[in-house]
């Protein structure tokens, strides 16, 4: 029985691939914003360039199975990661270029 067919018996609705998905969607958002960002601000941009790489990690870490105490140290590292993110882009939209007055 290979390792996909073992994964579905215990995973109904496939939760753990949807998750997955949603991750790597997610930081496939942040690249494409990322891209748009470099064009006007290229540290800004390389800033949620780097942030899409570790959404995409954490997004890794969140669909891993184990025991429950190594699932409790993964939830820890991805809330402190979602929270570092969000922090990051709290500084870029009130301290970022827009701010400063560029012209459009």
């Amino acid at each position: 029985m290979s390792q996909a067919e073992r994964g579905r018996g215990n995973d109904p609705g496939l939760a753990r691939a949807r998750t997955s998905l949603a991750w790597t969607r997610t930081a496939l958002a942040f690249a494409a914003i990322g891209a748009v960002i470099l064009r006007r601000d290229l540290i800004a941009g390389l800033v949620v360039l780097a942030l899409s790489a570790l959404v995409w990690a954490v997004g890794r870490l969140a669909a891993g199975t184990g025991p429950v105490r190594a699932r409790r140290a993964r939830l820890l590292v991805i809330t402190v990661a979602v929270t570092g993110v969000s922090f990051v882009a709290l500084a870029l939209a009130l301290f970022g270029p827009h701010t400063a007055g560029i012209r459009p």
